[in-house]
């Protein structure tokens, strides 16, 4: 029977809606964008086009795997961040778009001192160090994860945008494989869900990395082990820069302050939820 890609939208976002998934019609879209390799504007443009049989199978498959709880990034290989299209797979954490106020804020800060020389701990996709390599020209970077497999994901997105002649990829835990490097800026966005939590994680989050998510009893095992080691790894006046979860500002910002951090701050997202953490090393004013 020959569907046009309205009906096949439409088809798609009434399964999505009565599994009660967000985003239906979005959902849909995108997918159906993925499959015939166009934008989700032609969608519209060319609605009333009769999709091939062939097309409608492969379109129909995703949409099985998306209703049995696989995220859509998964499902096309790709996730915009930062305005940069990041390559992704089931190795890697999803990047989120509140993550990017952490990495716009290094970004400026980096910006400010003429580039720089940063770590990012528990990298994944890369998509933090990637786009501040992306856009603060001179700066440099060392990437580190306890995945290779994730670490493979970051290394082929630093090629994808060229700039993977100013970052250097580390297998390992957090500090593990920088002994030695001292840094203007380390940031961070580690595993922060209490493990008791996990379970409770929607279905489609659940699929995602258990390594990039379990942050241990009280979600803060990562923060801790990060803000008492970043001292001995950041220059004078260097900056520390974390993503918190909700309700944990608080503690994180005790530790900071307990590290003898100065200047610690809190950032908001545009939801207005504590989403950012920083610090300096020494006592030097911020001037981002």
């Amino acid at each position: 029977m020959k569907k046009s890609v309205f009906e096949v939208l439409k088809s798609a976002s009434e399964k999505f809606s009565a599994a009660e998934i967000d985003s239906p019609r979005l959902d849909a879209e995108i997918l159906l964008a993925h499959v015939l390799n166009c934008r989700r504007l032609d969608l519209y443009v060319d609605s009333q086009r009769i999709l091939p049989l062939e097309m409608i199978f492969r379109f129909n498959e995703l949409i099985n795997r998306r209703l049995n709880g696989i995220p859509v990034a998964y499902l096309t290989g790709t996730k915009d961040f930062f305005g940069l299209s990041f390559a992704v797979n089931e190795n890697v954490l999803i990047p989120r778009p509140e993550t990017e106020i952490l990495a716009e804020f290094v970004g400026e800060f980096l910006r400010s001192i003429g580039g720089g020389f940063f770590a990012d701990l528990g990298t994944g996709s890369g998509a933090i160090c990637v786009s501040i390599l992306k856009f603060v020209k001179n700066s440099r970077a060392c990437a580190v994860d306890i995945s290779n497999a994730a670490l493979d994901v970051a290394k082929f997105n630093a090629q994808k945008f060229h700039v993977d002649d100013r970052a250097e990829f580390f297998c390992g835990d957090m500090f593990a494989p920088l002994t030695g490097k001292i840094f203007d800026a380390i940031v961070s966005n580690p595993p922060y869900i209490p493990t008791n939590d996990l379970k409770t994680l929607q279905t489609e989050v659940q699929t995602e990395p258990k390594l990039a998510l379990d942050g241990g009893d009280d979600g803060l095992n990562f923060y801790r082990r990060i803000i008492s080691d970043a001292p001995k790894f950041l220059r004078a006046g260097g900056l520390l820069a974390v993503e918190i979860g909700i309700n944990q500002a608080q503690a994180v910002k005790n530790l900071f302050t307990r590290a003898g951090f100065v200047d610690v701050e809190i950032l908001n997202d545009l939801a207005g939820i504590e989403r950012v953490i920083y610090g300096r090393n020494v006592d030097n004013r911020l001037s981002v």
